[in-house]
């Protein structure tokens, strides 16, 4: 079915993992385009980019948390009330056309990119921010769970690990900087991209040796992101951010009209 040789997709794996890592993301969005380039469907391509976007979050959370650059409570918070609903979207995306998944996809790139937008409107100076959500665990507990059901039902959907959702509504719900914001996002899509890829498998729709190419390359490229995004303005992070989503939007949306 590939015609993108394996070392092809190591590498760009390698490249979406270091998007991974300073972006936030799952990889998903950048693994879905691209495995429609094998001839995958849009539902297999979802499913398999979960793979890559499981093992790049791993590996980038690991980094994080050995820099001591990540609170384990606040990713917990948000793939609690991400991994249920990671099995409902995936249960839905089985069930709707190719070309509706990747209108959709294309839409909830933009939604995305217009939440980036209004968070930078409502920015406070750098110095009112916290390197963290809150001390208040109790204040956040619930907004961290209603992110991370939303972003657990786009994984399933979508292949995406969540954070492309995760990250703008950090930044607009609880008032967090992009940076922590990234790191939390990463740190959630672990669990609620396996609850999601345990489905698709189940369902028969992961293409593995295309996903483990692309997880390979992951691996070593959430690495290399996790270690650039502490060196990296937060306005860079946001450019890139703003930048990935729409093109990936364009050309998803073109794909769905095409297909």
């Amino acid at each position: 079915m590939s015609t993108i040789p394996p070392f092809a997709l190591i590498f760009l794996g390698t490249v979406t993992g270091i998007a991974s890592g300073i972006l936030g993301i799952g990889g998903g969005l950048l693994m879905v385009p691209v495995l429609t380039l094998t001839h995958a469907t849009v539902l297999q391509a979802t499913a398999t980019s979960l793979v890559g976007v499981f093992l790049s979050a791993i590996s980038g959370s690991f980094r994080n948390w050995r820099a001591n650059q990540l609170n384990l409570w606040e990713p917990l918070g948000l793939a609690l009330g991400g991994i249920p609903t990671a099995q409902l979207g995936a249960w839905l995306g089985d069930r709707l056309p190719d070309s509706h998944l990747g209108i959709a996809f294309a839409v909830l790139l933009l939604v995305s990119m217009y939440l980036i937008g209004l968070r930078r409107q409502l920015q406070q100076p750098d110095a009112a921010q916290s390197p963290e959500i809150s001390s208040n665990r109790r204040s956040i507990a619930l907004p961290l769970l209603g992110i991370g059901t939303i972003a657990g039902f786009l994984s399933g959907l979508f292949g995406v690990g969540g954070g492309v959702v995760m990250v703008p509504l950090q930044m607009v719900g609880l008032k967090t900087a992009i940076k922590p914001a990234v790191r939390n996002s990463l740190g959630a899509i672990a669990p609620i991209s396996a609850s999601a890829l345990f489905r698709h498998a189940d369902q028969g729709n992961v293409l593995w040796v295309s996903g483990l190419c692309l997880g390979l390359g992951c691996l070593l490229g959430a690495q290399i992101g996790t270690r650039l995004l502490h060196r990296l303005p937060s306005q860079l992070v946001t450019l890139l951010f703003k930048i990935l989503l729409v093109s990936l939007a364009a050309y998803m949306l073109w794909e769905a009209l095409n297909s």
